[in-house]
């Protein structure tokens, strides 16, 4: 960035710029990605490595700045990263799987780069949400570049097909919700979340509107067909079963369990036992609503997720009422939800036996830490991007605001802890660059409301869906 550009912004912003510049990772002389952490006081471990949900931030801040070199070259990277063979052994990737991470290694002078599935991973949990967040970046450049012939190239063509292909694969299940294990996605340790996440079917869903608009010209035909079914089950099932807000909730209050055949109401046999309606009738505002953290069989996982209920919004996974609803309880509930620092990844914390029930009892994961209850600076600029989408743009200016005050003084942590995020994360890494990324992402939606459009899908039209080649 030049010296006229950097004129523009504030010291913090400033600052901000210069660090990512640091991050990013060079291969072969080519910019391809961005360093998770570069904090040189602590032990790389795997924060060297470029993630894929990492760089999403860094992919639509470059966009939105026309540094689309980057952004290219990173997809073309990772998409040679991607298994187009299915082997017969235990522990080895399957076909269509993006990475979680990469990083360049050189061996003798020449540069390659290792590829890490999930391998080196805590737990060793494959990721679900790279090849879904790759397909969304993807559709970002191409909005951004207005070039549709990069993502027509055959070897993009067959590695959105294959990604659909694991998506929409024949499997031991009826719903339209894609069913993964614990710590496959941003919550990438065991937090209970296993089974529907909502996290996972809001980028399920955003996953399928880009594929489908990548696939118009020369996709396959079975494919185009499973996601034009999929995509109105989905958003209809997500809509009605993940619904929270107060009418809701005396309907849940009410369910009869045990129920059998077409007629059933409580069609997931929840118990009424199970959900915290004392607190929760108190929670909710009039007004406000969200989507629960996961359902299924005998589960309602009644917590707020973040990132999946603003990605819903985004998204248009939840519909406009609803979205309005949100962002109602998000005002409403300030102090829990956003605090200090903007803002919670999950609400309520675990606590107490079920911590150790839910985490293992994992020391990183302790109540109002890390996932379970920390407060996440990422999620900034998914929430700029809600209010923009939302029109309630005073949502987000002041949430940028309480962060500006305090992220550079604090040398830009990964997370922090407590119910208020008042304590920088007793293990936060420093100088985390989605931190930086999500923070300048979040300036950049609110100066130009137009990058919105990178990340953004409105309600889903088959009829629209199906025209030419147009982004």
């Amino acid at each position: 960035m030049v010296k006229e550009e950097l004129a523009i912004f504030d010291d913090v912003e400033k600052q901000a710029w210069q660090l990512l510049e640091k991050s990013i990772i060079y291969y072969q002389g080519r910019p391809i990605g961005t360093v998770a952490n570069y904090d040189s006081s602590e032990d790389a471990s795997n924060y060297d490595h470029c993630f894929i949900r990492d760089f999403v931030s860094s992919a639509l801040l470059f966009l939105s700045q026309g540094r689309y070199d980057i952004v290219r070259n990173f997809l073309e990277e990772t998409l040679k990263l991607q298994p187009t063979k299915n082997e017969l052994e235990a522990y080895t990737p399957i076909r269509g799987l993006i990475p979680a991470s990469f990083k360049v290694i050189s061996t003798n002078g020449k540069e390659s780069l290792e590829a890490d599935f999930g391998e080196h991973a805590i737990a060793r949990v494959t990721p679900v949400d790279s090849c879904l967040w790759w397909i969304i970046i993807l559709h970002a450049y191409v909005k951004a570049t207005k070039d549709i012939n990069f993502a027509l190239q055959p070897e993009f063509q067959q590695g959105i097909m294959l990604i659909m292909e694991l998506c929409l694969a024949t499997r031991f299940d009826m719903y339209p919700t894609l069913l993964v294990p614990d710590g496959s996605c941003m919550i990438h340790r065991r937090l209970g979340i296993y089974g529907y996440p909502l996290e996972i079917q809001a980028l399920f869903y955003a996953a399928l509107r880009a594929a489908r608009k990548l696939l118009i010209c020369a996709g396959d035909e079975e494919i185009v067909i499973g996601i034009d079914n999929r995509l109105p089950l989905l958003r209809d099932h997500i809509r009605h079963h993940y619904w929270i807000d107060i009418n809701r909730l005396n309907v849940i209050y009410r369910f009869k369990g045990e129920e059998y055949g077409q007629t059933a109401v409580n069609l997931f046999n929840i118990y009424s036992d199970s959900i915290p309606y004392a607190d929760l009738a108190i929670w909710l505002p009039k007004y406000g609503g969200y989507l629960a953290g996961n359902v299924g069989p005998s589960q309602l996982d009644t917590r707020f997720f973040a990132l999946g209920n603003l990605m819903a919004i985004i998204c248009s996974l939840a519909s406009e009422q609803q979205s309005q609803a949100i962002m109602n309880l998000i005002e409403e509930q300030w102090q829990d939800l956003v605090g200090e620092m903007p803002m919670k990844i999950s609400f309520p914390a675990v606590e107490k036996e079920e911590y150790r029930i839910f985490t293992g009892c994992d020391p990183k994961n302790i109540p109002w830490s890390y996932h379970n209850g920390g407060s996440w600076p990422v999620l900034m600029w998914f929430l700029a991007a809600a209010a923009q989408k939302t029109g309630r743009t005073s949502i987000a200016k002041r949430a940028i605001e309480i962060a500006q005050e305090r992220l550079s003084d604090d040398q830009w942590p990964e997370y922090y802890d407590g119910t208020r995020g008042l304590l920088i994360g007793k293990k936060a890494r420093r100088y985390q660059t989605w931190t930086i990324t999500g923070f300048l992402l979040a300036k950049e939606l609110m100066r130009n409301p137009n990058h919105l459009e990178l990340i953004s899908f409105g309600e889903f039209d088959l009829e629209s869906a199906s025209q030419a080649c147009e982004l």
